[in-house]
């Protein structure tokens, strides 16, 4: 894991700081079904196994899948037209409920060398109950030129609204102790 390593061709980040401690936040981040209620980015995800079974969100684990059924391009709570949404399938290479990160690589029909991308989403605990949302995704091959052409702009507008709403979301859940 390294953001904006040498190799690629663009990368996408975002980051907040949400008024709640990791163990909430991470309850809601890996919340799929839950998504379409806060997201105006990831509409639908859902955990699956290769040959895309659903499975229920508490089976997170390396090495399962995810069918991202809806991305909103750019981010809308409202219905998308036919060229501002897209779908993808991922294979998860990093579920660590202890340390709060979550990461996935395109698993897509075409090889590496023509589209890779792997997203990060990373929650650290910043003292007084609150956690820092980092993600970031490096898009590398030669394909990733052409996405950074067109969709660069979008997903980073996509990326800040998903950290703006997953603050919004868990800081409007949480429950302080008194």
């Amino acid at each position: 894991m390294s953001e904006n390593q040498s190799g690629a061709v663009f990368s996408v980040s975002a980051s907040s700081v949400i008024n709640a401690p990791p163990d909430h936040v991470w309850k809601i981040l890996t919340d799929f079904k839950s998504y379409r209620e806060w997201n105006p980015f990831v509409r639908a995800q859902n955990l699956v196994d290769s040959d895309r079974n659903p499975l229920p969100d508490d089976a997170l684990t390396t090495g399962l899948f995810l069918n991202i059924s809806e991305v909103h391009l750019p981010p809308t709570m409202g219905k998308p037209t036919l060229f501002q949404k897209a779908w993808a399938f991922e294979r998860i290479t990093e579920a660590d409920a202890v340390n709060h990160r979550l990461a996935w690589e395109f698993w897509g029909p075409v090889p590496k060398w023509l589209l890779y991308a792997e997203r990060w989403q990373i929650l650290t605990a910043e003292g007084d109950g609150q956690t820092k949302y980092h993600t970031f995704e490096e898009f590398t091959g030669v394909l990733a030129h052409v996405v950074k052409l067109i969709q660069r702009k979008k997903l980073g507008k996509g990326f800040v609204a998903m950290a703006e709403t997953l603050k919004a979301r868990a800081e409007e859940t949480y429950q302080r102790p008194a």
